[in-house]
């Protein structure tokens, strides 16, 4: 059966975060009596049976590697949490209790500590049933409480909107583990058992929470490094929402795996008799595919299954790193390379630790198969991440590189957080630094930095400290100057030139990819921007006092704390912002100061009509935020102008015959105001023309040659065929002035192939 056209059912994450938390099992009336506590023994508890809450499982699993004193303590939080969830049950209509039982016996697998068992067993008492953050640590500890309510979500505060509210819990909880990792483990691990247990809800419920595990969850398992976490989390997700395909993709993958099982029967006695004569003791194991991962690939190649051949692979694991690199000198003598499907993830390990090679050779009847070579040490890293930490600890096994990769990653999230204010761009810029594929580009020194794919010479230049980034004006790839939207790739030598009279620009995030890059630009343009408008308020404030013969008020003035009252601002510099702004009207906050006219109505009204009649307004086409430049008419010096103070844009500046300000002066004309070029004014501003040329050789060459010699610089062009013989070029130009630009279009006259040129405005 073929699968070519399908798509996958993945969703936006502010879809995803809409939906409300689909975990809430608490039953206030319960038809169902409990007369005696859930809590068994272990003795005569029907480990099979779910419904039945046991703790003799989860007792062994500790037994292994816990000490009897703190399996007491676990106890102990058990019968808490079984008090507190007393007479609640699950959708499947097992008892609640059952629940952390079994995400406690998930992060038992992970050996995590006594105190994260506990917060495991009683992550839901808070949120559920209400009990006290300071109940449980006076109960247990301060650390179990902190982990505990870095696990429950804020429902007890009134937000606008569920969207909202999932966001500040989704934040809440990625602060929560940049300071304790222990707290997403316990989070992932929730999250997996109820994925496991989704049959007791109904198909609609399935999807959403399918998607939201895939939107979010699971590429935090898998920057943690957790990828058997990950694998078993993408097939349940799968099988909740598609489950037609998986159910076909699976029938498919057993028939085949009877057809193909002499192939790997074939290539595991192969390798297990190479490897032992060349001196080397290996582990080999054939492995399956998962069934996302097939089915991804299907869908992104546009491929039938049977066109899909790589769906097995091979895992061979050696004792030394040297080994390593000796198993695959073996296998590439038994079976051909496929050209460019080797990787080293050892000398250069994945961002989330993961270290192994990788290569695809061409096996027995030219099926390819995929090997994965690497140490035990490595293997442990590879399929628990940071959780291996607690797993291996005692071992002798060097997590430094791992935890350190992992702690720059929370520290991140920290760092992201300082410079956002809202909980919905937070998660934006932390989902943007969850990208599963990475680049690995070199500094001058040699450094290795990891980027997510797509990065840019910007997200480098952040990577290395912000002031760097702050400051970049230019980019060297290997060597040679590149734009700064330039994608880098795997082995590049980025070189970054900086100039302390650079700054940020609004345009950079069209194009960057990192969370930390796109914060700080952002938190940059909104300071600057607050900043500005301070200076342009004071400027507009004052033309407009000037207007009524009254001089500017001392800031001590008592006229400006009645002012801010009234108005609800906070001081003089957030009236001055707003003015800069366009949230108020300069004549408006003027006329305020006036004598026996402070709040009355009419005016008000009179204010907005006088907006009109202040004063004329100098720029330089220098100020920035606070006054802009239309785009659409793209005003220069010795233009006649006019202006409209748009609310949070501030002042944008117009051609006076531009048909956008036209249109919009007949609407609100209260908003617009005279302004004129100062003596001093900017140079280089853009202009657009329009040329109509004969299409003939040379013709672009000639133009290009005569606006350089008018001395002004082409920043971008675009051209429309009408006909064969002619076409129109649309240019945008830098020039000074009207004379400049004068000067340029007599020039571009005298280009013989040219039959019109004007400037284009509006």
């Amino acid at each position: 059966m073929s699968f070519k056209g399908f798509k996958g059912a993945s969703s936006s994450i502010l879809h995803a975060l809409r939906v409300g938390s689909p975990f809430k099992r608490k039953q206030k009336e319960s038809s169902k009596p409990v007369e005696i506590s859930q809590f068994e023994s272990g003795k005569n508890a029907q480990a099979s049976d779910p419904s039945i809450a046991s703790l003799a499982k989860l007792t062994e699993m500790l037994s292994h590697y816990m000490d009897s004193k703190d399996i007491e303590k676990i106890r102990e939080a058990y019968r808490f949490a079984d008090q507190a969830h007393l007479g609640q049950f699950r959708s499947s209509g097992a008892p609640y209790i059952t629940h952390p039982i079994a995400v406690t016996e998930i992060c038992a697998e992970w050996k995590l500590d006594a105190n994260a068992l506990m917060a495991a067993l009683l992550h839901d008492v808070i949120e559920d049933q209400g009990v006290l953050k300071s109940e449980i640590a006076e109960k247990f500890n301060p650390d179990v409480a902190n982990l505990v309510d870095g696990l429950t979500k804020l429902e007890k505060i009134n937000f606008a909107t569920k969207a909202e509210q999932q966001a500040e819990s989704f934040r809440k909880m990625l602060l929560a583990m940049a300071k304790d990792v222990r707290v997403i483990l316990i989070k992932l691990a929730d999250r997996l058992h109820n994925i496991r247990t989704l049959d007791a809800v109904g198909p609609e419920k399935r999807r959403r929470v399918a998607n939201e595990t895939m939107e979010i969850y699971t590429p935090i398992a898998h920057r943690l490094g957790l990828n058997s976490l990950v694998r078993e989390l993408q097939d349940l997700c799968f099988e909740a929402s598609s489950p037609n395909r998986y159910s076909v993709l699976h029938k498919a993958v057993m028939a085949a795996r009877g057809n193909r099982r002499e192939v790997l029967t074939k290539i595991t006695e192969n390798i297990t008799t190479a490897m032992p004569a060349q001196g080397i003791e290996a582990e080999v194991s054939g492995r399956e595919k998962s069934l996302f991962s097939i089915y991804t690939k299907m869908r992104e190649q546009k491929k039938s299954f049977s066109d899909v051949l790589d769906i097995y692979g091979f895992r061979i694991i050696v004792h030394t790193l040297a080994e390593c690199y000796l198993a695959l000198g073996v296998i590439h003598q038994l079976y051909r390379p496929v050209p460019g499907k080797f990787k080293d993830y050892i000398a250069i390990p994945k961002l989330n630790g993961y270290q192994s090679l990788h290569t695809t050779l061409v096996g027995p009847y030219g099926t390819p198969i995929e090997f994965q070579i690497r140490t035990r040490d490595m293997d442990h890293i590879a399929e628990k991440g940071v959780a291996s930490h607690w797993m291996y600890k005692n071992d002798d096994v060097s997590l430094n590189d791992l935890q350190k990769q992992t702690h720059r990653w929370l520290q991140s999230l920290l760092d992201i957080q300082s410079q956002t204010g809202d909980s919905g761009e937070f998660l934006e810029h932390v989902k943007v630094d969850l990208f599963p594929d990475a680049v690995y580009v070199l500094t001058p020194k040699g450094k290795i930095i990891s980027l997510p794919r797509g990065a840019t010479p910007i997200d480098f230049a952040y990577s290395i400290h912000t002031d760097i980034g702050n400051q970049i004006v230019s980019a060297k790839i290997n060597g040679e100057f590149v734009p700064l939207k330039t994608e880098l790739g795997s082995g590049d030598t980025v070189e970054i030139i900086t100039s302390p009279a650079s700054n940020p620009s609004a345009q950079w995030l069209n194009y960057v990819r990192t969370g930390k890059a796109r914060s700080e630009i952002r938190h940059y343009l909104k300071t600057v921007k607050y900043e500005e408008s301070i200076q342009f308020g004071e400027k507009l404030l004052l033309h407009a006092l000037q207007e009524l013969n009254i001089p500017m008020p001392a800031k001590d003035d008592p006229q400006w704390d009645k002012l801010a009252k009234s108005s609800g601002a906070h001081s003089v510099e957030e009236i001055m912002a707003d003015i800069g702004l366009g949230r108020r009207l300069a004549a408006v906050v003027a006329r305020r100061f006036l004598a026996d006219d402070i709040v009355a109505t009419s005016a008000a009204v009179i204010d907005e009509v006088n907006a009109a009649k202040m004063g004329t307004i100098f720029i330089q086409g220098t100020e920035g935020q606070a006054a802009q430049l239309s785009s659409c008419c793209c005003p220069i010096p010795g233009d006649t102008l006019i202006a409209c103070i748009r609310p949070g844009h501030g002042l944008v500046v117009h051609t006076e015959d531009c048909p956008a300000a036209l249109r919009q002066r007949t609407r609100e004309p209260e908003r617009w105001v005279s302004v004129s070029w100062d003596k001093e004014t900017a140079k280089h501003l853009p202009t657009r023309l329009e040329i109509t040329i004969k299409n003939e050789k040379g013709a672009l060459g000639r133009i290009a040659a005569q606006i350089a010699n008018a001395d002004s610089n082409i920043i971008q062009m675009s051209m429309n065929e009408e006909l064969l013989e002619t076409a129109t070029l649309q240019i945008t130009i830098q020039v000074d002035d009207r004379k400049h630009l004068a000067r340029v279009i007599r020039l571009v006259r005298h280009v013989p192939q040219v039959t019109r040129i004007l400037r284009v405005k509006g």
